[in-house]
């Protein structure tokens, strides 16, 4: 009887855990497009006075609506759960849409951000209420910005400027709410590593891996 526990946990476990791993992680080796090729921000500039692009950068995409002083807990969290630990990543950027006229608070909020934070990939561009509101209509979502012209929410949209997430019914995740850290822990967590491996894998597959990703 021993014998065959031995032999079990020796040669046959071993071959079921990797056949569970190895379904799972080609069940996971790639994201959903929830809306393929949107918009790029054409003239709008950011806080710095520079123009910024979706085009060839992993980029986690927020808007902050006019009372980004108000929610800037959300930034924190975002900063602390996903930011300091890949922001170091020469393809990856964090973008945020913000109303004209709340340059001064927006300031405030990257200032507190800088006093603990290199925050060289954060990127707060400004546009119109108008534009706002039309470039999020755009990406087709089910959820909607508040009056405020505010979401909780942020996304993640590939080099390609995809917006990726999950389609399946029961776990539909078009983003990932700022407001709660155990959303970004764990879900959004999950995807961006997901997005990652993606790229990852095709630099590997065509022999031009690189530290970057």
């Amino acid at each position: 009887m021993k014998k065959n526990i031995v032999l079990f946990v020796l040669f046959i476990l071993p071959i079921v855990a990797y056949l569970f791993f190895a379904s799972g992680i080609n069940s996971f080796t790639k994201l959903p497009v929830i809306t393929p090729k949107i918009d790029d921000f054409g003239e709008w500039q950011s806080l710095k006075g520079e123009k910024v692009s979706l085009n060839n950068k992993i980029t986690i995409l927020g808007f902050s609506g006019s009372e980004i002083l108000k929610n800037r807990g959300n930034f924190f969290n975002l900063n602390e759960k996903i930011y300091q630990r890949y922001h170091t990543f020469k393809d990856l950027q964090f973008v945020v849409l913000c109303p004209l006229g709340t340059e001064g608070d927006t300031k405030k909020v990257v200032d507190a951000l800088g006093a603990f934070t290199d925050v060289s990939q954060w990127h707060f561009v400004f546009a119109s209420p108008q534009e706002i509101n039309a470039y999020y209509n755009q990406l087709k979502l089910v959820g909607k910005l508040d009056k405020n012209l505010g979401t909780p929410n942020v996304y993640i949209v590939d080099k390609e400027r995809n917006l990726r997430g999950r389609k399946e019914k029961k776990e539909y995740k078009e983003g990932y709410n700022t407001f709660h850290p155990a959303d970004l822990s764990n879900e959004m967590l999950d995807d961006f590593k997901v997005i990652l491996y993606e790229y990852r894998a095709a630099l590997k597959k065509n022999h031009n891996a690189t530290k970057e990703l």
